[in-house]
């Protein structure tokens, strides 16, 4: 239920705004069992909760009020009680009733706050604002409580319009493969969407609580549905918690949180070591086996509190929630920032912005593929009261645009939190209790509403292999902008497997270096700017030994039309190219031109020569010997594509891009 908590503080400047030198009531047996109630969560517990007995303090005001039923105090503090054990229907027709008996019973008008804020909490918007527009107008309000109605006033117009003007929302249960009897949360997906995590709060007789509850990991793969969820292994789950996962794009790292036992001994259980009461840690999968999990490397693990992690596709930026508030205050907690160093630790995290965090509770955040569009969840910015789903998106210079609320019905007057988009942004997924599921939370999956969505993302996979033996490599992939030459996605193909699986966000031309010592580079283009048709891409990565002469693709070196001036994209390729002439300085190469087969032959020929020219040039431009380098044009001599294969071809499309195979530039080590 949503509901804005106040600390018991904010309850005695309540009860003191209606204390008076003499009580409403002349009725002496009121006024006892009114005295009593107001002792009784003090002088006993509940038989059931344990906690102050704010129950038996109900029983007696309820008592005073058959007595006297015109005794507002103890429909005031009858209602406290209530609020405090979350009866906020009855609590609000204990505060109704002050209010008629007495509209003007407290001298800060604090009657008004709490029935408006209750109001808010149910969702009954209209008069949670009829009842905060009552205590703004009042004379003597309470500063704190000012502030706080304000916002209750926003709030409730903003619900009022969101609910007039609802998106499209219609959940669906993912089914039986995932959700149990148990309850299943925090789902976290590839880029590929085949592969979902999550997890799950089972019985365990090895749980170190007394409720006998611990939260392990579950694993799902998608075929045609999602398949019978299996544990992650023991060494990932322990009797301790594990929650809140966030798996890396292409399936293969993991960070987690995991939080100590009961001991107050930052106990994290066998071979863990952490900082705090909750820590992120890190895992790994070589081959089919997942190493055992580390105290996340770096400065972001603090003495306090960190969870819900996100890590960006790339693997390079990491978004958390930490806990901010000192022991005493009211909770609050911020999302922070971390980046990955080139040593492999984790930098000393910062807060977001003002524009993202609030002083009051951040609770979950997701960083889409994208790299640029951030969903989370805030008590703090306008919206239908309590904890609501928000997206705010990163530009060019780094900055944060103001976040926009999800809406009516995705944002609603129970608690949303957690909520994971799916790469090409038209699927979500999240956590709900709502009926009709298979037990206690689920996972359900919606349609993104379009204004809603992300950056479509997209990925290609394949295997890093040696061309000659067929023997998996862990070759190293940078994907780089072409057009600001910044390092987009940084990845490694899977050491024993040679698997690899990276994002590709849309409206961008991206150049595609693999690299792995003693082997020549591969390249590739991807040009992401034109949208339509764009699907997942397979391909394999055949990596040259230095030892062979095979002729090696300079797939991002770029020519206007007809000429042989490098445009400034080709500027990434080539340095690549001579950053791996000078990690080699005994090899040499041959720069070749060639061109298709259409228009005259000597132009043609004149052409690549002069193409593959100004790349030597280039090169030779950045210091690489000149004894290293030659180049030469092949004008239309060595096609990949045949004239005669290229007009058995039945689209003008496919004519063109045969052709546009031939139009190369290439490199070849000379022995």
């Amino acid at each position: 239920m949503k509901f804005l908590i106040f600390l018991l503080s904010v309850f005695f400047i309540h009860s003191v705004s209606i204390a008076q030198f003499h009580y409403s009531s002349k009725n002496k047996k009121a006024i006892k069992l009114f005295e009593k109630g107001q002792k009784a969560p003090n002088e006993s517990l509940d038989p059931i909760t344990r906690l102050p007995n704010y129950k038996l303090g109900i029983s007696y005001f309820n008592q005073a009020l058959k007595k006297d039923p015109l005794f507002w105090e103890a429909h005031v503090f009858a209602g406290e009680y209530c609020e405090i054990m979350q009866d906020y229907l009855t609590a609000i027709a204990h505060y109704e009733a002050a209010i008629q008996i007495n509209p003007q019973h407290s001298q800060t008008g604090s009657t008004y706050f709490y029935t408006a804020n209750l109001y808010q909490a149910l969702g009954n918007y209209e008069k949670g604002l009829r009842f905060a527009e009552q205590f703004i107008q009042h004379k003597n309000t309470n500063p704190e409580l000012l502030k706080k109605a304000y916002t209750i006033r926003e709030n409730c117009l903003f619900a009022s319009d969101a609910m007039q003007h609802p998106t499209v929302f219609k959940p669906i249960n993912v089914g039986p493969g995932i959700n149990t009897a148990d309850p299943e949360y925090y789902p976290t997906i590839t880029v590929d969407g085949k592969t979902i995590l999550f997890t799950r709060r089972i019985k365990d007789d090895n749980a170190q609580n007394q409720q006998k509850l611990q939260e392990d990991f579950f694993v799902s793969h998608y075929t045609n549905k999602w398949e019978q969820a299996q544990p992650m292994p023991k060494n990932i789950n322990t009797p301790l918690n594990e929650g809140a996962p966030s798996i890396s794009a292409d399936g293969r790292s993991l960070i987690f949180v995991a939080c100590s036992d009961q001991s107050g001994n930052n106990n994290y259980g066998e071979a863990r070591n952490g900082k705090g009461s909750c820590d992120l840690f890190y895992t790994k999968k070589l081959g089919s086996k997942w190493l055992n999990p580390i105290n996340l490397p770096g400065s972001v693990n603090t003495g306090t509190w960190e969870s819900q992690p996100s890590l960006s596709a790339d693997g390079k930026t990491l978004y958390f929630i930490r806990r901010v508030n000192k022991r005493g205050e009211a909770a609050n907690s911020d999302i922070f920032v971390s980046h990955l160093l080139e040593n492999g630790d984790w930098s000393t995290a910062e807060a977001l912005p003002n524009t993202i965090n609030t002083p009051l509770e951040e609770e979950s955040v997701l960083i889409h593929p994208d790299g640029k569009t951030l969903y989370f969840a805030s008590r703090g910015h306008i919206g239908m009261g309590g904890s609501d789903l928000y997206l705010s998106t990163l530009d060019a210079t780094g900055k944060w645009s103001n976040p926009k609320n999800l809406g009516y019905p995705i944002n609603t007057n129970f608690d949303e939190n957690s909520l994971l988009v799916a790469a090409d942004g038209t699927i979500a997924y999240f956590a709900s209790n709502r009926t009709g599921g298979y037990g206690q939370l689920d996972i359900y999956s919606f349609e993104m509403p379009e204004e809603l969505r992300p950056t479509k993302t997209l990925y290609f996979e394949g295997i890093v292999f040696d061309a000659t033996t067929r023997k998996p490599l862990a070759g190293k992939f940078q994907l780089i902008d072409l057009q600001t030459s910044k390092e987009i996605i940084f990845s490694e193909a899977d050491k024993i497997t040679g698997e690899f699986l990276v994002s590709l966000p849309l409206n961008k031309s991206y150049a595609l270096n693999v690299s792995y010592p003693g082997y020549t580079f591969y390249s590739e283009n991807f040009n992401m700017l034109d949208t339509s048709n764009l699907s997942a891409i397979h391909l394999d990565v055949p990596m040259v030994p230095i030892t062979s002469e095979q002729p090696n693709l300079l797939a991002n070196v770029f020519f206007d039309l007809g000429k042989a001036n490098l445009r400034n994209e080709s500027f990434v390729e080539l340095n690549k190219l001579v950053d791996f002439l000078q990690k080699n300085p005994s090899l040499s190469i041959e720069i070749s031109g060639h061109t298709d087969n259409r228009g005259d032959a000597n132009v043609n020929l004149q052409l690549s020569t002069d193409r593959a020219k100004a790349v030597y040039s280039y090169i030779l431009s950045k210091g690489i010997e000149q004894k290293r380098l030659t180049y030469k044009g092949y004008g239309s001599s060595q096609p990949i594509n045949l004239a005669e294969d290229i007009a058995k071809l039945t689209t003008e499309a496919a004519k063109e891009k045969a052709h546009q195979m031939n139009r190369r530039t290439e490199y070849k080590l000379l022995k």
